[in-house]
């Protein structure tokens, strides 16, 4: 099941993927409901498609679609989307709670009895989630989110739940003129324009997608406020994270935070949610504050605690490990990983506190 918001490229996925089975010698069904034989056309022309094994059909009925995978064995059955596809026992619209159900369970049964893979697309709520019956992703092998901002290149391939194996994997793509390619250097991707020149307010941090470490640049510009209440507008992270972190920055460091306008940015696009950022965040927006710069090669990795206090991150090797092969040479970890990096070619500065990791910082 492949979820993920309008317009974000899950038909691109999708086509692109049934090319690449085509190419094995896999004979591969593209059923879709919401575009034409001639968009399709259209695309697959774009994506530099092939398509000798495809086969194409716009057909929106259950029971179409069942004697179609029943007459032919095919091995890959791609149904796009599952929110178009109805069946006659229900008088209800397609996209219904009933009518998910039921072709998604018929889809499945099919693809048991027959033995072919078969990919589900679903729309998503506002909430990110996949539209429908709860129970349809119960009923699934794996649940994929297609995660990106359209206004960005970059698209992240994100498992929920998979049963053949670990859901701590990402795939990283970039949105191109001829459809999505690998990206096989996600962090010097996300780092692209980060400036080897000193300055204030840019702080790179390590980040943990999966099993996989990226480095990005978190950006922080602090101004006086000049319009009554103070605004707070994070880009990249929770808006309720950074008041959390700003409390903690007034109140344990004694930065007069609260008469200033804070902005924060996660540069690319990205959206992150890891605590392991809070050290970074903090330290770009003390940075911003105070105008002082910061070492471009520096980087900072570590929860920070209400107290104050830098605590312990996962992975903290293979944070430093990237940080490393990107050639950043001094990483401020938490005094609690400080045993478990081996990597010993850069400056490892272990910090127990915000005050004494902004005073190395900044000082």
């Amino acid at each position: 099941l492949l979820g993920g918001d309008p317009g974000i490229g899950k038909s691109t996925l999708m086509l692109q993927a049934a090319e690449a089975y085509s190419r094995q010698g896999l004979p591969v069904l593209y059923v879709t409901g919401e575009e034409s034989l001639s968009q399709i056309k259209l695309r697959s022309n774009r994506l530099k498609v092939a398509g000798e094994n495809i086969t194409v059909v716009t057909v929106t009925a259950l029971d179409e679609i069942v004697e179609l995978v029943r007459a032919i064995d095919y091995s890959v059955v791609l149904i796009d989307s599952i929110q178009t596809v109805v069946s006659v026992q229900f008088d209800s619209p397609p996209g219904t709670v009933a009518q998910i159900r039921e072709c998604a369970n018929s889809l499945i049964s099919e693809a048991k009895a027959k033995g072919f893979a078969l990919f589900l697309v679903g729309h998503v709520t506002k909430e990110g989630l996949v539209a429908g019956p709860k129970v349809l992703e119960h009923m699934v092998d794996t649940v994929v989110y297609f995660e990106g901002d359209s206004t960005h290149l970059y698209r992240m391939l994100r498992a929920a739940k998979n049963r053949f194996g670990s859901v701590a994997e990402i795939g990283l793509f970039e949105m191109g003129s001829d459809g999505l390619d690998e990206v096989t250097n996600p962090s010097a991707f996300f780092l692209s324009g980060h400036s080897d020149q000193p300055r204030s307010g840019s702080v790179v941090s390590a980040i943990v997608e999966g099993n996989r470490p990226l480095l990005v640049e978190v950006q922080a510009l602090v101004a006086k406020g000049s319009y009554g209440n103070p605004q707070r507008v994070a880009g990249g992270i929770d808006n309720k994270k950074l008041a959390l972190l700003l409390a903690i920055l007034e109140r344990r460091c004694d930065y007069p935070i609260s008469q200033y306008d804070v902005f924060v940015s996660i540069a690319g696009g990205l959206r992150v949610t890891e605590p392991a950022l809070d050290l970074s965040v903090l330290t770009a927006i003390t940075s911003s504050l105070v105008d002082r710069t910061v070492d471009p090669r520096l980087l900072a990795i570590g929860e920070v605690g209400l107290s104050g206090e830098v605590r312990g991150v996962t992975h903290i090797d293979r944070r430093v490990a990237e940080a490393v092969r990107l050639g950043f040479e001094t990483i401020l970890v938490p005094s609690t990983n400080e045993s478990q990096v081996t990597e010993k070619s850069a400056r490892i500065v272990a910090v127990s506190n915000l005050q004494l990791a902004l005073d190395i910082t900044l000082g």
